[in-house]
């Protein structure tokens, strides 16, 4: 294995570790705060409120089910694109890879969620008048975050690949 592959394989590893201990770290304060204090509604500003939300689906709760059959095959899914995750990064050589790592490292956060807990714990919620957004975390953040620079690029490539 040359020098650059392994540096590379390191600086992959520390990039989604960092984000897996990012939605950790925060997680596990809003963990702290509900034990503490019996729950957690905290208002940080008037748009801004952090108030614990077990999501047993999907993004942003979507597609949430009590029966555990449909939860294990969802959660078995999510495994296979973290998988299918891996390969991209593995195959791609330009920025997109990145890119990758950051929604990796958001997934696996949240994925650790959902078989240690058996849900994914969501507190960040946002409002502006009577409308609210989904409450989300951390590990949410990267995943959007990673997505919208995916799209970005994929335009990009594309637009340089059909300027000819």
């Amino acid at each position: 294995m040359n020098k650059f592959f392994s540096k590379k394989i390191i600086l992959y590893f520390v990039t989604v570790f960092f984000i897996f201990l990012a939605d950790r770290i925060s997680k596990l304060y809003i963990l702290s705060i509900l034990e503490n204090f019996g729950n957690v509604n905290i208002n940080i500003n008037s748009y801004i409120n952090l108030v614990l939300v077990w999501n047993s689906g999907i993004a942003f709760g979507l597609l949430s089910f009590d029966q555990s059959e449909i939860y294990n095959l969802i959660t078995i899914f999510i495994i296979f694109i973290n998988l299918l995750i891996v390969y991209l990064i593995i195959k791609l050589k330009d920025i997109r890879a990145y890119f990758f790592l950051i929604v990796l490292g958001g997934s696996l956060g949240n994925l650790f969620d959902r078989i240690y807990y058996s849900a994914v714990l969501d507190f960040i919620d946002i409002s502006f008048k009577n409308f609210h957004w989904f409450i989300f975390n951390v590990a949410d953040i990267f995943i959007s975050f990673g997505i919208i620079c995916l799209i970005f690029a994929e335009l990009l490539i594309y637009k340089r690949n059909h300027e000819n």
